[in-house]
């Protein structure tokens, strides 16, 4: 029986992985720090371990205990507009936690490493973004995604580090954290309606992007070390067709029963339209036939009703006020320097 760690496994993404990977017949273990998950998110059958990827020694102890076969690091904070008023938690959770990982998969010959990275390498490219396209992030969630991207393949270089990279794009889906304020529009509208708030949008709405599932995307993660020819690729994974945010957030109010109430706020830094091209994924994986986003919301809406409003505890670690977006200041705690 392979035995796998999950990273981010009480969160979104990694809960469905680890699922996944049980029903595949691994023996996983479910790591996270809980700063963003849950554990109720964890699937039965996991063993659960609360630890940072960023402990270092703790992560070391791991390793040597376990001698894991396969590593699928999902844990991130994954908060593209926010990164920039947290750099330095940003580079130290995303890209110095991924090091350490990286490094213990050297030191003990783990098989595969599978690493999700994000559609925001790309920044403001070209749409439909492609693989073949030079990642230009915008912003430093994105840089600390394509740094490590660009470390795995020195690790396979120097090291013979066997490793696969996804890029997802807007997942929405079960599990999903509504509480978080700063990512996750669907979860972010769910929320809000659940406590009788208007839907928040930045700008006019017009924003594009295509809202990706999880079942579309979980499952290709978790079985990529078994599909010939991932080896050492990236691959965009989500959904093809772009909807503008207002559109989104109509199908959320109907899924939800409810008229949509929206209050627009100031537009923020953002890139405008992104979707990505998925070619490279299905000639690798197979086509499969998406879930629609009327038939996604409607499961995500269900689920979120039976959980009913979160939270999650104000954050209190911004770095940076400068032009830090409006509506956004009554959601941390303020501590200036």
């Amino acid at each position: 029986m392979p035995k796998s760690l999950v990273t981010g496994a009480a969160g979104f993404i990694g809960s469905h992985v680890a699922a996944q990977l049980l029903r595949d017949g691994h023996d996983v273990v479910a790591l996270d720090d809980l700063s963003g998950g849950f554990t109720d998110n964890v699937p039965d059958g996991a063993r659960f371990v609360e630890c940072s990827v960023a402990d270092h020694e703790r992560i070391g102890e791991l390793f040597a205990t376990e001698q894991f076969d396969f590593v699928y690091h999902l844990a991130a904070y994954a908060a593209e507009g926010l990164s920039h008023f947290i750099r330095r938690f940003n580079y130290t959770n995303n890209v110095i936690g991924s090091v350490n990982l990286v490094n213990e998969s050297v030191r003990h010959g783990i098989e595969r490493f599978v690493f999700t990275s994000s559609i925001a390498v790309y920044g403001a490219n070209q749409v439909p973004m492609t693989e073949a396209l030079v990642p230009s992030p915008e912003d430093p969630y994105g840089v600390a995604k394509y740094a490590v991207e660009l470390d795995l393949r020195a690790a396979h270089e120097m090291f013979g580090l066997e490793y696969t990279v996804f890029r997802p794009h807007n997942v929405y889906g079960e599990h999903q954290n509504t509480g978080d304020k700063y990512r996750n529009v669907v979860g972010i509208f769910m929320n809000q309606i659940m406590k009788d708030l208007p839907m928040t949008i930045f700008g006019d709405g017009m924003q594009t992007r295509a809202f990706s599932y999880i079942d579309d995307v979980a499952p290709l993660i978790a079985r990529a070390p078994q599909v010939d020819g991932t080896s050492g690729e990236v691959f965009n994974i989500g959904a093809d067709r772009p909807y503008t945010v207002l559109e989104l957030a109509n199908v959320v109010a109907h899924a939800m029963g409810v008229e949509p109430e929206i209050e627009h706020l100031p537009a923020r830094n953002e890139v405008l339209h992104a979707f990505a091209s998925h070619d490279k994924v299905q000639a690798a994986f197979g086509e499969r036939e998406p879930v629609s986003l009327e038939v996604g919301i409607g499961r995500m809406a269900s689920w979120a009703r039976a959980k009913g409003p979160r939270s999650t505890p104000e954050f209190d670690g911004v770095e940076l006020w400068k032009n830090f977006p409006a509506g956004w200041e009554s959601a941390v705690v303020r501590t200036d320097p």
